[in-house]
């Protein structure tokens, strides 16, 4: 593609992922909160139809990640075509990594309706909890490969001058942000609030980025991508 289709889609691809992400929150908020295993089994079962809608919109994200990784890997590789792929790559591993908790779910679900033999309750309460926690690993997985590919293609968007400077350096620092703090949360060090602050700035870079890109575009390549050699 273009590398204005590219800023259009991946303008787009910024929006639509955050739009869906917030869907998913309001959406997961009507499962009820539970600290006991049983409780939140049976909590998954009575709201089956919304884990459902909740996992589909998971593989809505994790396209839209695909995508956006793809795009961004477009505007920037006439920078630095090691780098643009090396960002494209996190961001590709953070779509992978969304779709993994989807396949704890159905896990998950296949326990909260009691398919397991009898007498196996204290087992499938061990497997339960399993689950639940790869479902939150991967979660902060995903997470941290999104910061640091975010972290490289923000560094190519400002040494290239794609988008005005000050966005660019917010996007940078949001990013480190997210590079520091999310290892911080993973170890128990950061919880609470302050997790959830860290992703404040990310939120002001990147809902402005996305409308820039869907109205300005990207400023003209500084230099022109290496020519692929072949044999």
């Amino acid at each position: 593609m273009r590398r204005a289709t590219n800023a259009r889609v991946a303008g787009f691809a910024f929006l639509f992922y955050i739009a869906v992400g917030v869907t998913q929150m309001i959406v997961g908020r009507s499962i009820p909160a539970a600290t006991e295993i049983a409780s939140r089994l049976a909590n998954l079962a009575g709201h089956a139809g919304v884990v459902h809608v909740n996992m589909l919109l998971g593989l809505v994200t994790a396209f839209t990640a695909l995508t956006l990784a793809v795009a961004l890997y477009g505007i920037t590789r006439s920078e630095d075509e090691e780098l643009a792929m090396l960002g494209m790559a996190c961001r590709l591993v953070e779509g992978a990594l969304i779709v993994v908790p989807l396949f704890a779910t159905l896990g998950l679900l296949s326990l909260a309706r009691g398919e397991r033999l009898p007498g196996e309750e204290a087992s499938a309460h061990a497997l339960a909890a399993f689950l639940f926690e790869v479902r939150r690993w991967n979660v902060m997985a995903a997470a941290l490969f999104f910061a640091v590919g975010s972290t490289v293609t923000c560094w190519l968007l400002l040494r290239g001058r794609a988008i005005p400077v000050a966005l660019a350096w917010l996007g940078v620092v949001s990013s480190l942000l997210l590079v520091v703090g999310l290892p911080l949360q993973m170890i128990g060090v950061l919880s609470g609030r302050l997790a959830m602050l860290m992703w404040i700035p990310m939120a002001a870079f990147e809902i402005p980025l996305g409308v820039w890109l869907l109205v300005k575009g990207v400023a003209p390549a500084r230099h022109s991508p290496a020519p692929h050699v072949t044999a």
